[in-house]
């Protein structure tokens, strides 16, 4: 019986899921291009992120080499209201735009738009932070989608 608990075990150490981190070295050869520049304009939270999640393509010396200019815009929007006139639902919108530019000429211009609804909480710290940690999660999903759009520039 110990055997066969030993084997089980040592079997399901030894296989693996095939998990494999998306920004790793081994990955980043998939993405053929790196970034020579990158200038930010707006909502310094989410330029932060984006920034860090493109800074694996800044050294990299590939075929294509980009410049971007990424204007980040952020809106909450009320969704509804009680009666008593209080907001009950929002909307966090960030719009990115990107101008992407090889040597001194305009490639492309993306926009990259994410949305998300939530309720509101009564505790103001609480929902504050709530808010920071979307927009957070929504900046890292604009920079995975913006990545996968540069790797398609032909």
């Amino acid at each position: 019986m110990l055997k066969k608990i030993i084997i089980v075990v040592f079997f399901l150490i030894t296989s693996s899921c095939g998990y494999q981190a998306m920004y790793s070295k081994k990955n980043i050869i998939n993405y053929d291009f790196s970034i020579s520049n990158i200038n930010f304009e707006g909502d310094r939270v989410v330029n932060l992120k984006i920034e860090q999640g493109l800074n694996n393509y800044l050294l990299n010396e590939k075929k294509k080499i980009f410049m971007l200019n990424i204007k980040t815009k952020t809106e909450r929007l009320v969704l509804a209201k009680d009666v008593a006139g209080n907001a009950t639902s929002f909307e966090s919108i960030i719009k990115t735009y990107v101008a992407v530019y090889v040597g001194n000429n305009l490639k492309t211009n993306l926009q990259i738009d994410k949305k998300f609804k939530y309720n509101n909480i009564s505790n103001k710290f609480t929902l504050q932070s709530y808010e920071k940690n979307l927009k957070v999660n929504l900046a890292e999903s604009i920079t995975q989608e913006l990545t996968f759009k540069l790797s398609n520039i032909q």
